[in-house]
């Protein structure tokens, strides 16, 4: 069977899947979306994924496509007419279809489109050498805790990354701080082995991987800090990595050329790594 799209209502062949030239995600970016990811035929953190797909329709003002069950269940089908085990489902929300017009329409229904993808493990290059990381200016808008499917900053900064040579581009606040990557979010370790994240404002998003790697930090008593950390300061750290809902958990060996710490993944990235992987295979045994 073809690869398959949910597209407003129905399942299609992905080759076929559309949407309307006036939908006004397409016009304005005025959508959302989720990437949930799919490990050993599970939904990862489906609930914290859908408890923050809820959160930003809100911010925006967007209905509800439909129930969260209903929508359970959409994304279930897809991943079995797919023949789905390890990838991810994405699911993209926006106010609909309308003349184009600024201002919220009165009467568009909000749009659905949910596809999926399969993913390979990561190498076992990556996870011994680590991954290069480049610095960019955050040039984002003020709410980047909303997962709004207006991208074009982090599309440019991950260009950029590519272009040099490296896995992910950290973006750098007018004050020199990290914020997050362009589809991650970024961590370090100090010389006194505390781990640092920025906290969760408006200033990132707020990943799903992030939320659980931190209460997993927390349940192995770890030193943590959710704090703004400087380039310079990250350059100078014992470790660095990174984690999102596709990544999970990836070490960070190389910032702007310069290695970090002694150029090679860290024994404390590579615990929480492990962790990480540990509890997914926990939901498993619990499904």
């Amino acid at each position: 069977m073809p690869r398959q799209a949910y597209v407003n209502g129905r399942y299609q062949p992905h080759s076929d899947a559309a949407v309307h030239i006036e939908d006004r995600g397409y016009q304005f970016a005025d959508g959302v979306y989720e990437v949930v990811p799919v490990y050993n035929g599970i939904l990862v953190d489906e609930d914290l994924h859908f408890d923050r797909l809820d959160r930003s329709l809100a911010e925006l003002q967007i209905e509800e496509p439909m129930s969260r069950p209903a929508l359970k269940l959409v994304a279930r089908e897809l991943m079995r007419r797919n023949g789905l085990s390890n990838g991810f489902v994405y699911m993209q929300v926006t106010r609909g279809v309308a003349p184009r017009d600024h201002k919220f329409p009165k009467d568009s229904r909000p749009a659905l489109v949910l596809t999926t993808r399969q993913m390979k493990p990561h190498s076992p290059q990556v996870l011994a050498e680590g991954l290069k990381v480049i610095t960019v200016t955050d040039q984002r808008w003020d709410r980047c805790d909303i997962k709004s499917v207006s991208l074009l900053p982090n599309v440019l900064g991950k260009q950029a990354a590519a272009e040099a040579g490296a896995y992910e581009a950290w973006q750098v606040d007018g004050d020199g701080m990290v914020t997050e990557g362009t589809s991650t979010n970024a961590w370090i370790v100090t010389g006194d082995n505390k781990v640092v994240t920025r906290d969760a404002t408006h200033s990132i998003l707020n990943g799903i991987t992030r939320i659980t790697l931190l209460e997993l930090i927390k349940a192995e008593g770890y030193s943590l800090e959710e704090r703004s950390f400087s380039v310079a300061e990250a350059q100078e750290a014992r470790e660095a990595f990174l984690t999102s809902s596709t990544s999970f958990v990836l070490p960070v060996t190389q910032l702007d050329g310069k290695p970090i710490g002694n150029g090679h993944p860290g024994i404390l990235t590579g615990k929480l790594r492990h962790h990480y992987m540990d509890y997914m295979q926990t939901l498993r045994k619990s499904a």
